[in-house]
């Protein structure tokens, strides 16, 4: 993620959030992270940020501008709590290197279609996310060892912040523009 104090949030990345695909990282304390192999939705990334901005030539680099956006995204997008149905692009995807909170242990078996009831909680709990980048597998991800921040307890609800994640950033309301990082927060300007 980039260092700078000003980010601008178009309407190409509020599309590239739309699409990206929230699995579950189980190191540590386990925590959501954008799936490595097809962050966008696809194998393909990017051909993915390409059909979306239509730049063949800046795709790494708006790839890593995604940490940013994702921050600006969490920080100040509006979902309201209900429920909520999405298409699990999880179901279609190998989990050797991640995994899928829904994914039944004994068949290897993921549901195509989920259905999941948002609390005032659960987005509570997106907004205290500890935005990291996995230079590893270089996507953004969530401190596995403190997810929601120093010394900060991991609640009942925790394995549900993948869901609850992935519906955040499919339906959450949020315009582009600029944004000014505070500390570790960002707000419009």
């Amino acid at each position: 993620m980039a260092d700078s104090t000003t980010f601008d949030l178009t309407l190409e990345r509020i599309a590239l959030i739309r699409r990206m695909v929230v699995a579950w990282n189980p190191a540590g304390q386990g925590a959501p992270i954008v799936h490595p192999d097809a962050p966008y939705g696809s194998t393909d990334r990017d051909g993915d940020i390409f059909n979306v901005t239509g730049d063949d030539d800046g795709a790494d680099e708006e790839h890593r501008a995604l940490g940013d956006a994702l921050a600006v995204f969490i920080h100040n997008a509006v979902l309201k709590p209900g429920r909520y149905a999405y298409h699990n692009t999880l179901a279609k995807l190998s989990s050797d290197d991640v995994s899928d909170v829904f994914r039944d242990e004994g068949t290897g078996e993921t549901p195509e279609h989920v259905t999941f009831d948002v609390t005032a909680e659960h987005l509570a709990l997106v907004r205290k996310l500890n935005i990291v980048w996995d230079d590893g597998r270089d996507v953004p991800a969530f401190d596995t060892a403190e997810p929601y921040g120093a010394g900060t307890e991991i609640p009942p609800v925790h394995h549900e912040m993948q869901p609850a994640l992935q519906i955040f950033l499919r339906y959450g309301d949020l315009g582009p523009g600029p944004f000014g990082k505070a500390g570790n927060r960002w707000a419009a300007v």
